[in-house]
């Protein structure tokens, strides 16, 4: 596609660039040697003080997108570690491994080429899946880094293959996600913005040049490599296969996610157990935090700065989760029994 004499996404990405330089981080690019190279924001100056958080990014926005309006919260406690994920901003391999298992390699050995030996990590949506597989690989033997405390939003780690053929997701199509998730049209990315926003302006109202503006900017390299993401979460994903964290866990959701819907999240904290806390968002979609900013920001501060596990009230799973609990509990070990949650009413993005 070709480029536009003035773009307003370029426009943006210029501000959040700078408000990332406002908060004390340096643009940073680590050779693996390999074939694979890691963009990342990294501290201008690191402080021994405080501690290291990384914040990973889904596959809806780059590193600036996702986290430019969280950095001012969240600066001035932790010396932050923001990456491109391997296919986007100026991260790419040549490798063909494809697996969330591989991105979080890769962002084990960036940390360690910066001398970060613990840190506290958010994962959002894919960006989930990879923090998670990072935490998991920090447990192992002689990891140079350890993962101490973990978030995950909206991100179904516990998804299996054959939730898409029952139902359990909006689209039953792989191939179908993948062009959704990866949108090259304007009517594509309507779509997306339709599943991850739970309340939203009438898509057909948004200009179709502001979404071309938009997919142009941002959509159009690794087209095929960001799809096969898609596709390689789901390969061989067995719930019995997937590590049980050990790490206090905070997992966040927003109610009306149609992309990942709520019973994956129960899923996820009943497989973790008694280490992890679920957070559902009020009145929320797959992108609560753009629709609920402020309370996902508090929750992050209680959890990461605190140290305090989120404000705790019962919150039961739902009757699709009740069902499919039913039917998979034999599966992986899971008591189909409910067991209490943590829920805010304080409600809290892709």
């Amino acid at each position: 596609m070709s480029r536009r004499c003035f773009s307003l996404t370029e426009s943006r990405n210029w501000c959040y660039r700078s408000a990332f330089a406002k908060s004390g981080l340096r643009s940073a690019v680590t050779n693996l040697r390999d074939g694979t190279v890691v963009h990342c924001w990294v501290p201008k100056a690191r402080s021994p003080a405080k501690p290291d958080l990384l914040l990973i990014h889904g596959l809806g926005a780059n590193a600036l997108w996702q986290w430019a309006d969280v950095l001012p919260h969240l600066s001035p406690y932790f010396n932050l570690f923001v990456p491109d994920l391997l296919f986007f901003g100026d991260s790419f391999t040549s490798r063909p491994d494809r697996c969330d298992s591989f991105q979080a390699q890769c962002l084990m050995r960036v940390m360690e080429a910066h001398s970060v030996r613990r840190l506290s990590l958010v994962g959002m949506s894919y960006g989930g899946f990879v923090g998670y597989s990072m935490a998991a690989q920090s447990m192992e033997e002689g990891a140079a880094v350890v993962v101490e405390r973990v978030v995950i939003c909206s991100a179904a780690v516990c998804i299996e293959g054959r939730d898409l053929k029952e139902g359990v997701l909006s689209v039953n199509d792989l191939e179908e996600a993948a062009r959704i998730l990866v949108p090259q049209t304007p009517a594509r990315l309507r779509e997306l913005m339709g599943y991850t926003l739970s309340r939203h302006p009438p898509l057909g109202l948004i200009p179709s040049c502001l979404l071309s503006d938009f997919i142009d900017a941002m959509c159009a390299d690794y087209i095929e490599e960001k799809r096969d993401l898609v596709r390689a979460i789901l390969r061989n994903r067995k719930i019995s296969e997937i590590p049980k964290l050990t790490q206090p866990t905070l997992i966040i959701w927003g109610e009306h996610d149609h992309i990942f819907p709520l019973e994956l999240g129960h899923r996820l904290k009943r497989h973790i157990g008694d280490n992890a806390h679920l957070v559902v968002i009020k009145d929320t979609g797959h992108a609560f935090n753009v629709e609920k900013p402020k309370e996902f920001h508090n929750l992050l501060k209680t959890f990461l700065v605190d140290l305090l596990p989120p404000p705790a009230s019962s919150l039961p799973d739902s009757e699709s989760e009740k069902c499919t609990t039913e039917k998979r509990g034999s599966d992986d070990g899971s008591d189909p029994k409910t067991k209490t949650t943590a829920s805010t009413k304080a409600p809290s993005q892709a």
